[in-house]
């Protein structure tokens, strides 16, 4: 292998010109060094488009004084870009996680340049795009340019993220830690009680989603008396190491990728990222293998746990947004959704508490006008709160909002009880 000429983050970005459509790696993996080094160019840049999924890292997308040089075009909106995505500088791409890639590829949205994390290349050249290969793997496929941030610290997976060096324009070598987020220390007793009802959902030998948050890595720590649990998911966390160490994740009744847990991005501590590093049980793939339905239902009894923030009392979830505000994304809940619904023995899960932080029930008549509806009432079944679960899936309407009455917080059935009477049997 030749010796690789690595340049520095401000020589690299310097090929970025005003209106190129620049995708940005997400999650762990965001480029935070790459990014801040384009943003310091704003001087001589307009109307660049910066797409990606969610970002994690300090960044700010916001500053006024980027309002004239860049446009976020969020494909899943996070913390660090939901004031620009709101604003007029940037806007928000309904789509599920499991298509993006085929924006790419089919030149719906064309990338002039891609910044990217990547391992260390090893011995034969290869990089890995690390605990992020969802729809980076489509980007690094079809962008005119690849800048690419090495890191020592970006774990070296196994799957369909390997980038050999020479496909790579400009390499700058920066030795940062990862962005770290921990679930488990945001879990209270509410999703403690929610932790507990869905895992009673869960039989021995079922395929594992796992959303992204303190539910889920919650869910994982009632399953240590389970067997043969396997794991197909758009990501995970830190919740999946002892699962996986004690061989209650074993992967042994799936289908696909028998014997390997499968994902599509990893987010969490530097323990995570050391247990997937070099890891050949894990494999992290391009998410339009990952998230596809048809996928997903071959394997065995698919458990698909994802939130919310409101769900109406038919059943509609809105899971996105604020009434108009953009607050997250589709993402791939409705990919799971619909997966889980269609596997044998497959088991859809709503997980929210039952209020908001402010004592505001989640369970609501009718959604916010201009709330994004991300999972159908023709798709949902099993909604879980801490007051326990209710699976809607044949029920009629009225059927419906008596059980989702059910679990809603005691301080709020009495006025779904009379929204319920005036809708369903006045008359």
């Amino acid at each position: 292998m030749k010796t690789i000429e690595y340049i520095q983050a401000e020589e690299a970005v310097q090929v970025i010109k005003s209106g190129d459509r620049v995708f940005l790696h997400g999650s762990a993996a965001t480029p935070v060094p790459l990014i801040t080094a384009m943003q310091q160019r704003h001087a001589c840049l307009q109307d660049v488009e910066l797409v990606s999924i969610s970002n994690m890292g300090d960044l700010n997308f916001d500053d006024p004084q980027y309002r004239k040089s860049f446009f976020m075009n969020s494909l899943f909106v996070s913390a660090n870009t939901r004031a620009v995505v709101n604003s007029e500088r940037g806007d928000y791409v309904p789509v599920f996680l499991s298509q993006i890639p085929q924006l790419f590829k089919e030149k719906i949205l064309p990338l002039q340049v891609a910044l990217i994390q990547v391992s260390e290349p090893d011995a034969h050249g290869y990089c890995s795009l690390g605990c992020s290969v969802d729809i980076a793997r489509a980007a690094v496929d079809t962008a005119k340019h690849i800048i690419a941030m090495v890191n020592p610290q970006m774990p070296r997976t196994h799957g369909d993220g390997f980038l050999h060096y020479s496909k790579i324009d400009s390499m700058v070598w920066i030795d940062h830690p990862l962005p770290e987020v921990d679930y488990a220390s945001k879990k209270n007793e509410i999703v403690e009680k929610i932790g507990e009802h869905v895992a009673s959902l869960i039989e021995d030998g079922s395929t594992l989603q796992l959303g992204i948050g303190s539910i889920p890595d919650q869910v994982l720590q009632n399953l240590k008396n389970h067997k043969d649990l396997g794991l197909h998911t758009e990501m995970f966390s830190d919740g999946v190491i002892p699962l996986i160490q004690n061989g209650t994740i074993n992967n042994s009744r799936k289908s696909n990728n028998p014997g390997r847990s499968v994902t599509s991005f990893i987010a969490g501590t530097k323990k995570i990222y050391d247990f997937v590093h070099d890891n050949p049980a894990i494999r992290v793939l391009d998410i339009s293998y990952v998230n596809d339905t048809a996928i997903i239902r071959k394997n065995p009894k698919v458990i698909a746990i994802n939130s919310a923030i409101e769900i109406d009392i038919t059943g509609q979830v809105c899971a996105d947004s604020l009434g108009t505000y953009q607050y997250s994304g589709i993402g791939g809940q409705m990919d799971f959704i619909r997966g889980a619904s269609l596997s044998a023995g497959g088991k859809p899960i709503i997980a929210l508490p039952s209020t908001t932080s402010k004592g505001i029930s989640r369970i609501v008549p009718y959604l916010k006008q201009g709330a994004g509806v991300v999972t159908t009432r023709g798709h949902i079944h099993w909604v879980v709160t801490e007051y326990g679960k209710v699976n809607l899936f044949g029920q009629n309407l009225l059927q419906r909002a008596r059980a989702l009455q059910s679990i809603a917080h005691p301080a709020h059935r009495e006025a779904l009880d009379k929204i319920i009477y005036e809708r369903f049997l006045k008359n």
